[in-house]
């Protein structure tokens, strides 16, 4: 695609919003319980492994373990604790989510992210509108294109 001298070809971001029906409701529950999901799986994995690694160690030590040996598995304690405690961050964020989800009214508009769009600049063309576009989908279909193309 060739521009002239008088216009220019530019990208922006355009906002992607949603009009929430039951379908989309449906739809993100999925989706934010299969991220919940994916995370409790992670924490089950977690505890396996550091059981796997505490029994490992304690294999290698002489009986009773020695200060050397207790550290040792203190520390792989704590580094776990601190892996277990990011994965519990993300699900409790992923549970606000879910419970933002089930509170929004039917009809009600949300933002759904953003997506990069291409457009002609021309002299005395007016630079804040033509950034200003947004799509509006309902159940994945465009209902409405918002500002100027």
């Amino acid at each position: 695609m060739e521009a002239s001298n008088s216009e220019l070809l530019l990208q922006r971001n355009v906002n992607v919003n949603v009009v929430v029906t039951p379908r989309w409701k449906d739809e993100a529950q999925q989706q934010l319980q299969q991220q919940l999901n994916g995370v409790d799986e992670q924490l089950q994995q977690f505890e396996m492994q550091l059981q796997q690694v505490l029994g490992e160690i304690q294999k290698q030590s002489v009986q009773p373990p020695g200060p050397e040996t207790i550290a040792q598995m203190d520390n792989v304690k704590m580094q776990f604790n601190e892996s277990k405690s990011e994965l519990l961050e993300q699900k409790n964020q992923v549970l606000q989510q879910l419970q933002q989800v089930q509170t929004l009214e039917l009809e009600q508009e949300v933002n759904q992210g953003q997506i990069i769009s291409t457009f002609k600049l021309a002299k005395g063309d007016n630079l804040i509108e033509k950034m200003n576009v947004e799509v509006l989908l309902r159940d994945g279909i465009v209902e409405d294109i918002r500002g100027e193309l």
